[in-house]
């Protein structure tokens, strides 16, 4: 039986008795802060895509590099990470605070294990700080006080929607990030990776694998994971100045170092793109 499987070492508020997002993701990623009911999603995915883990690790992959090329080269000091999950190895703070150790991030997120293990980690740092909110309620997260605290929004920041909007299923996805950027000052950046399908009859089996494993997730303990078109993804930057090269395969966005092996087809189903506030 796992550690995370004892009760003693439970979070107090946490239910075991059902799949968590953020549990899930660290299941795909090989984390040991997960449960049964997490672990069951990943297996009922896996059992029509056996590469399902390549969704997590294409994504995670993609926040690294993102990251890098917002503090270094976008020299943005300011980050808020929506959807934040289970700390793993290389977080966003840590990413930027090794390019720029003044760098600033406000994580978000409403799972009770996150926000434990989140705190723990973050009490001897000054410069991150995880808040409590719904980050598919924008409002309720621009008004956070601990989030005005720590960023200010009268100078660029980076938003990051990495890995979270498909598991929001309501179709105003776009309405929701609209209102995020106009809160953002010119100059930020916005970061989103989404489940994709790709729709082309060119490759009609890459989206029947993004249908099967949408129903797999929806239809698991945890509820949500929908693969969106890329006109659906794309409208959720609203008229933001996309970076190139724009809307990719979350592997295709500045890739580091030439590609050795063709990527899977799950790494098909996962695109992402970051765009900027003029």
């Amino acid at each position: 039986m796992p550690e995370s499987d004892y009760p003693s070492s439970v979070p107090v508020g946490v239910d075991t008795t059902r799949a968590s997002i953020a549990r899930v993701y660290d299941a795909f990623l090989h984390g040991k802060d997960n449960f049964a009911v997490d672990r069951e999603v990943l297996a009922r995915v896996q059992a029509v895509a056996p590469q399902a883990t390549d969704l997590a690790w294409a994504n995670r992959d993609f926040l690294i590099r993102v990251c890098r090329f917002l503090v270094r080269n976008a020299g943005i000091d300011q980050f808020l990470d929506l959807g934040s999950g289970l700390p793993t190895a290389e977080n966003t703070h840590q990413v930027v605070q090794r390019v720029n150790p003044d760098a600033r991030v406000a994580y978000v997120d409403n799972d009770p294990m996150v926000l434990a293990h989140g705190r723990a980690l973050l009490a001897e740092n000054s410069k991150a700080t995880i808040s409590t909110c719904d980050i598919f309620q924008p409002l309720e997260v621009l008004k956070s006080a601990s989030v005005l605290e720590h960023l200010d929004f009268s100078r660029p920041v980076a938003l990051l929607q990495v890995g979270t909007l498909h598991h929001y299923l309501g179709d105003d996805s776009a309405e929701i990030m609209q209102t995020y950027i106009d809160a953002l000052p010119s100059g930020s950046f916005v970061a989103i990776s989404h489940f994709f399908d790709p729709k082309d009859p060119q490759e009609p089996e890459l989206s029947e694998l993004a249908e099967k494993m949408e129903d797999k997730f929806i239809h698991s303990p945890m509820g949500s994971g929908r693969f969106r078109t890329r006109e659906e993804i794309q409208a959720m930057f609203g008229d933001l100045e996309m970076i190139e090269p724009g809307l990719v395969l979350c592997d295709d966005w500045w890739q580091d170092g030439p590609r050795m092996s063709m990527l899977s087809a799950v790494r098909h189903c996962i695109v992402g793109g970051v765009g900027r506030k003029p």
